[in-house]
C-alpha cells in the first residue's frame, strides 16, 4: 500500500518510481545485450568497460549538484530536463555506429539520469514526513532494484526476438517510450517549481574531487599499469584526491559555506557505517550481474533468452523478499541486513565453487540457483538498510542524507563494473575453453566486497548516532530504526 493519505502526493510518487524504473531499468536490460554490443561494433574491453561503468559514474557525480540545483531552481524544470536529456541520449546510443558515440552518449545520459533522480529524492523528502517519507524512499529502492533485477529477462527477450545486430538497438532504445510516459506523467503530476535563496553556491571543488577520486580508482581497472611505478602514481592519486576533498570540506565550512557532504554526516558513525554497506552491496550486486552474462555467453555459449532465464530467479526471489522483509526485520530488526549479506556471499562463493568443478551442461542449473540466492539478499538488504542509514541520519542533514547515500552507490558501481569486469574481461580471452578461471576470480572479488561489509553492518548495531537522529515517527521501530509495517500493512 502506498504512503501518505493524500492522493496528490500518492500520484507523485507514482512519477518518482516511474523514473526510478526508467533510470535504473536502462542500465541493467543492456548487460545481456553488451556481447552483441561488442561484436556490432567491434568494441573493446576498454569500450565495454566505458560503455557500462560510465552511466554510473555520471549518475552518481550529477546526484548531489542537481540536489542543490533543485533546490535553488526548483525540482520539476530540472525534472523534466533531465529526462529530456537521457531519452535523446538513449536514441544517439542506440543509432551510434562506432564505440566512442555509445560511450559519450551513455555518459551524457548517465548525467541525465542522475539529474532525474536527484529531483526525485528531493521531491519525496519535500512531499512526505516522518513515516511516510521514510516509506516512499524505500518504495523508491525497492522498485528501482527490483526493475534492475528483471532487466537482463528483459534484455534477453528483446535480443532473442530482434536478433543480436537490432537487438542491443533495441535494448538502448527502451528507455525512449518509458521516458516519454514518465515526461507526461511528470507534466501533469509534480508540483509546481519552489525556488529557495541557494546558500553558498555549489561545492565545485568537491565534485572535482570525487571526480577525480572515482576516475583514479577506475582507470587502474579499464587501463592497467604496466608498472609498480605507474600503479604507486595511480594511489598516490588516489590519495591525493581524497586529501584534497578533505580539505575542501574544512575550508568551506570554515567559511560558513556548505561544502559537498554535509559536516554532521562525517561525524554520525551510523550514517557513514550504513552507507559503506549499501556501497558494498550495490557495488558488487552489478558487478556480479554483469560478469554473469558476460561468462554466460561468451564464455558457454548460451543464448540471450537461456541466459536471460537464469538470472530470472534473481528477480523473482528479490520480489520476494522485498515484499517479506518487514516480516523478518520484526523478528530479526538490524540483524537483517546481516543476515541478507551473509546469504550474498554464500550465494557468490556457491557460483564461484559450482563453475570451479561441474560440467558445462549442469552449470547453467546451479547458477540459476546460486541466482535465487543472490536476488533474496538483496531483497533482505536493499530497503531495511537504506531505512536504517536515513532514519539515524542527523536531522540537520535529513535533506541531503538521501542524495548523497545514492551517490555513494552510484560511485561504489562505477569503480566496482570497471574494476570487475576488467578481471572478466582480460582473463577470459585466449583461455582454452570456457573462461571459467576468469569468472571465479571476479566472483569472488565481489564476494570479498560482501564480506568486508558484514563486520560494518555488525559494527553499526552497536554503535549509536552521536547527534539527533530524525524524530521519531510511529510505525519506525525506536529500537532498530527500521520501518515497522502499519496497520494497513499488516492487513
Amino acid at each position: 500500500m502506498l504512503p501518505g493519505e493524500d492522493r496528490a502526493a500518492r500520484r507523485v510518487l507514482t512519477v518518482c518510481l516511474a523514473a526510478g524504473v526508467t533510470t535504473l531499468l536502462d542500465q541493467s536490460v543492456l548487460n545481456i545485450a553488451v556481447p552483441a554490443l561488442t561484436r556490432s561494433l567491434s568494441a573493446g574491453a576498454t569500450d565495454v568497460q566505458w560503455i557500462v561503468a560510465g552511466y554510473s559514474l555520471s549518475f552518481g557525480l550529477v546526484l548531489v549538484p542537481g540536489g542543490s540545483l533543485g533546490d535553488v531552481r526548483g525540482r520539476k524544470p530540472l525534472f523534466l530536463l533531465g529526462l529530456s536529456v537521457f531519452v535523446l541520449c538513449g536514441l544517439v546510443a542506440a543509432t551510434g555506429t562506432a564505440p566512442a558515440t555509445v560511450v559519450v552518449a551513455r555518459l551524457v545520459q548517465g548525467a541525465g539520469a542522475g539529474l532525474v533522480n536527484s529531483q526525485v529524492i528531493g521531491t519525496l523528502q519535500d512531499v512526505f514526513q516522518g513515516v511516510d517519507r521514510a516509506r516512499a524512499l524505500g518504495l523508491y529502492a525497492v522498485t528501482g532494484g527490483v526493475a534492475a533485477a528483471l532487466g537482463p529477462a528483459l534484455g534477453g527477450a528483446l535480443v532473442a526476438w530482434c536478433g543480436p545486430d537490432t537487438g542491443w538497438r533495441v535494448c538502448l532504445l527502451l528507455s525512449t517510450p518509458c521516458g516519454l510516459v514518465t515526461l507526461w506523467l511528470a507534466v501533469r503530476r509534480l508540483p509546481p517549481a519552489r525556488r529557495a535563496a541557494p546558500a553558498g553556491g555549489l561545492d565545485l571543488w568537491g565534485i572535482g574531487c570525487v571526480a577525480a577520486l572515482t576516475l583514479s580508482l577506475m582507470l587502474p581497472f579499464i587501463r592497467p599499469p604496466g608498472s609498480g611505478r605507474a600503479a604507486l602514481l595511480w594511489a598516490l592519486a588516489a590519495a591525493g584526491a581524497a586529501g584534497a576533498l578533505a580539505l575542501g570540506q574544512w575550508w568551506r565550512v570554515r567559511r560558513g559555506r556548505t561544502p559537498l557532504v554535509h559536516p554532521s554526516l562525517v561525524r554520525s558513525a551510523p550514517y557513514a557505517l550504513g552507507t559503506a554497506v549499501a556501497m558494498a552491496q550495490f557495488g558488487s550486486s552489478l558487478a556480479a550481474g554483469l560478469v554473469l552474462t558476460l561468462f554466460l555467453q561468451s564464455g558457454l555459449g548460451l543464448s540471450a533468452p537461456a541466459t536471460a532465464a537464469v538470472t530470472l530467479p534473481s528477480a523473482v526471489a528479490m520480489v520476494v523478499a522485498s515484499a517479506v522483509a518487514w516480516r523478518v526485520v520484526r523478528r530479526l530488526g538490524e540483524r537483517t541486513v546481516t543476515a541478507g549479506l551473509v546469504l550474498g556471499v554464500l550465494a557468490l562463493l556457491a557460483a564461484a565453487l559450482a563453475t570451479a568443478v561441474l560440467p558445462a551442461a549442469a552449470l547453467p542449473y546451479a547458477l540459476a540457483l546460486a541466482q535465487l540466492g543472490s536476488g533474496a539478499a538483496s531483497g533482505l538488504t536493499v530497503s531495511p538498510n537504506q531505512a536504517r542509514v536515513l532514519q539515524r541520519a542527523p536531522a540537520e542533514a535529513a535533506g541531503v542524507a538521501g542524495g548523497i547515500l545514492q551517490m555513494a552507490q552510484r560511485v561504489a558501481a562505477a569503480v566496482c563494473l570497471s574494476a570487475v569486469s576488467g578481471i572478466y574481461l582480460r582473463g577470459a580471452p585466449g583461455t582454452a575453453g570456457p573462461p571459467r578461471t576468469a569468472y571465479t576470480e571476479a566472483v569472488l572479488v565481489c564476494a570479498g566486497l560482501l564480506t568486508a561489509a558484514l563486520p560494518l553492518s555488525l559494527l553499526h548495531r552497536s554503535v549509536r548516532p552521536g547527534h539527533q537522529a530524525a524524530p521519531h515517527a510511529p510505525g519506525t521501530s525506536a529500537a532498530t530504526g527500521v520501518l515497522e509495517p502499519s496497520p494497513q500493512d499488516k492487513a
